[in-house]
């Protein structure tokens, strides 16, 4: 095999000159995951209002990092001011199903606000808080309490004629005349095995489909999602928390058995004139995406099939439920759903596809797709349309794969796309409605998240929040220790293009440096990129060691034939690549090849096990393994499945790629951690590997975080995962392999 290297890899210069007159210091693990955050106020959940008069964001407070309150800046003035300070209102306990979708979106261990929405006219805000729903008005500051029950209200939305609020409780879909107060139940069906008005596991945790609600344009109807879990096998999760251990009956769809069997419904603002929409014959398909035409007039069903290679838009009469289908996107291996369709006022829409090898954009106008961006490139989301100039704006690497930036282009005379964001940044982006505001938040290996408001041109307008690494920022005392990132690539055995990213201490000749070696490896995370980077990966830098990373075959942004490479074939290409990079780095002459410490987590855990199973003898010293998937039956249907098939039909591409069966195989030492409560990797994985190794009299090291989830949640738990990788690493790789 032959290995090519973009860069050479040099002494590396320090990124960051430290502010005059600030001490510093050495950066520890404790500080990393204290309050205030170590790289700034990061806001999250940014979003302008859909007249782009106001932006609303998330901020944690400074004594708090974990606990958001909602803040809103006036941009037409660039003042920011807080709207609703989340310590002031609820403090009501929240149901299991809110906590679990919370942990669908990644903000299980977060406080205060969570998520919120604009209202359509752009006056107010809805804030789900601690069980009970606030409407905030933006102008005065005025919160109005909305529910007030022991019951926990999600899944809430205003409607898109900003006449009612609309949630889900006790597995039914309410509605609130906003004018008068009263509420009414929409649905009655909600009980037992059916939920209605929210959606369903896989759709949370696997499609990015968070809502089971849609509403019409004039409010004259909304479309309805329920779903019946009787089909759906039942497993006891087991809590285990410090106080005690609870069970839960919970239905989870594994890979190979049946799925919800879902309807959609049409309904008046009232829930009568009820119309069931026809999805087609086959039972066995996911409700992936739910849009409205822009008249109303429309009710747009994307529709995949349960091997996801083929999804169907289909066009619905909102009165009867009638479909018919408007266009079908085919696939050898899966499709990617994205959130690209947008429909346009005069009866086109814009649509994404991967249809050439890479995602791009599309306009379908009477039956015929018409390509807006082309080349070997990825158009990574849709992110706003101007329809009176018929621009759309986007996020892609046309710039190069390092990097993510927002383009615009003219849909009706497409042309070279316009980059908007400067070089040297990974920039992410949303916009108002009618397209003439943009919220950017960019980021670079030397610069911690910044929020900015530009106008459609790209001209930055205001800060919305700068974080400067000025005196006063709190990573100041830490910088003269920072260390300058590293860009490079290699070839894979196929010939593909591999990049990597590096940070070294600073070299003394003839000195041979440990390697802490982080991976990823899974379908839809890309870990290389111009961005600022977790404070760990210094802090590692500043115990002495290296860091790495490296993007395998399979990860995304490259193209389907990059991403193609791991179907049925999960474990192989992926753990190959991380091979080709461990051969490599063993070579540098700064490198102590026989300290290389791989680790990861979740996906990146499993990749773990596999590289210490796959691995010659000497290639790693040891491993962490966080969250691991050890068996893929075990995991839900529609990500395995989308990668491994169904294993009702076909069980050899799951026999191949577990990681249980070839565990006897690992010599190297290694770290088994875990959260007890895990629902996404169910902690049922590592307890299993646990007993093969030890019914074998196998060693490993194991830490096992009780009442946890899929990762371990508060500053002291964060900071104790952590060191007790350090102190693993220490014994197993620094002290026994020593200079």
């Amino acid at each position: 095999m032959r290995f090519l290297v973009a860069a050479a890899v040099a002494p590396l210069l320090l990124a960051l000159a430290p502010p005059p007159g600030v001490p510093q210091k050495k950066l520890t693990i404790e500080r990393i995951f204290a309050s205030p955050p170590i790289s700034g106020q990061t806001p999250r959940l940014l979003k302008l209002s859909p007249d782009g008069r106001y932006a609303a964001l998330l901020q944690p407070r400074k004594e708090d990092r974990e606990r958001f309150d909602l803040w809103a800046m006036d941009t037409s003035t660039g003042k920011l001011r807080m709207l609703v300070d989340s310590t002031k209102i609820g403090g009501g306990e929240i149901s299991e199903a809110e906590k679990m979708r919370r942990e669908r979106a990644r903000v299980g261990g977060s406080k205060g606000i969570v998520e919120y929405e604009w209202a359509p006219d752009g006056t107010s805000i809805l804030a789900p808080v601690d069980g009970d729903l606030y409407l905030a008005d933006v102008a005065t500051g005025a919160v109005r309490r909305l529910t007030s029950t022991l019951a926990t209200e999600i899944d809430a939305h205003v409607s898109e004629g900003g006449r009612f609020v609309s949630f889900v409780r006790d597995q039914n879909l309410y509605a609130i005349d906003l004018a008068s107060g009263a509420e009414r139940a929409l649905t009655t069906e909600g009980k037992g095995t059916v939920t209605c008005g929210t959606a369903e596991f896989v759709a949370q945790e696997e499609m990015d489909r968070r809502t089971g609600t849609w509403w019409a344009p004039n409010d004259s109807r909304v479309a309805v999602e329920c779903y019946d879990e009787a089909k759906v096998q039942v497993v006891t999760r087991a809590a285990i928390g410090a106080s005690g251990t609870k069970t839960f009956e919970q239905r989870y769809p594994a890979a190979g058995t049946p799925n919800v069997a879902v309807t959609l419904w049409l309904m008046n603002p009232d829930g009568t004139g009820r119309a069931k929409v026809d999805l087609g014959s086959d039972p066995d398909i996911y409700l992936a995406r739910v849009d409205w035409s822009k008249d109303g007039r429309t009710l747009y069903v994307q529709r995949e099939s349960r091997n996801q290679k083929r999804l169907d838009l289909l066009a619905v009469d909102p009165s009867t439920g009638a479909s018919r289908p408007v266009l079908t996107e085919t696939a050898k291996t899966w499709i990617n759903l994205n959130d690209d369709f947008h429909p346009l006022r005069d009866g086109s829409f814009i649509w994404g596809s991967e249809r050439s090898g890479f995602h791009h954009l599309y306009r379908w106008v009477d039956g015929k797709l018409t390509a807006i961006t082309t080349g070997d490139w990825s158009m990574t989301g849709l992110v706003g349309v101007d329809e009176r100039d018929h621009r759309l704006f986007f996020t892609g690497n046309k710039d190069g794969v390092l990097e993510s930036h927002v383009y615009s282009v003219d849909y009706l005379k497409p042309a070279e796309p316009r980059r908007l964001t400067e070089a040297g940044y990974w920039n992410t982006a949303d916009m108002d409605k009618a397209g003439t505001r943009l919220l950017v938040t960019r980021s670079s290996t030397d610069q911690p998240p910044q929020t900015y408001l530009a106008d459609a041109s790209g001209k930055r307008i205001a800060w919305v929040e700068e974080n400067r690494l000025d005196a006063s920022h709190p990573y100041a005392p830490y910088m003269a220790a920072h260390r300058a990132v590293k860009f490079g690539t290699l070839e894979a055995a196929d010939g593909s293009t591999l990049h990597w990213e590096m940070i070294t201490p600073l070299l003394e000749a003839g000195k041979k440096y440990p390697v802490f070696f982080e991976h990823y490896g899974g379908p839809g995370s890309q870990q290389v990129k111009r961005a600022w980077m977790n404070p760990m990966a210094q802090y590692w830098i500043g115990k002495g060691w290296i860091y790495f990373q490296v993007d395998n075959r399979g990860s995304p942004n490259r193209g389907r034939a990059f991403e193609d490479q791991i179907y049925h074939a999960m474990g192989g290409v992926e753990v190959e690549d991380q091979a080709t990079a461990a051969r490599w780095l063993q070579k540098q002459p700064f490198v102590d090849a026989n300290r290389i410490a791989t680790a990861g987590w979740s996906y990146g855990g499993y990749m773990s096990l596999k590289m210490l199973e796959k691995a010659p003898k000497g290639l790693y010293a040891a491993a962490i393994v966080g969250a691991p998937v050890t068996r893929w039956a075990l995991y839900d249907t529609h990500y395995t499945e989308r990668f491994l098939g169904n294993p009702a039909v076909d069980p050899k591409p799951y026999q191949s790629s577990d990681a249980l069966e070839g565990a006897l195989k690992i010599d190297e030492p290694f770290l088994l951690i875990h959260g007890m409560s895990d629902d996404n990797v169910v902690f049922r994985n590592s307890t299993m590997l646990a007993d093969e190794l030890q019914a074998a009299n196998r060693p490993f090291e194991m830490m096992f975080y009780v009442g946890q989830t899929h990762r371990p949640a508060g500053e002291g738990r964060q900071a104790h995962v952590q060191n007790t990788i350090e102190r693993f690493l220490d014994e197993k790789v620094v002290s026994t392999n020593g200079d």
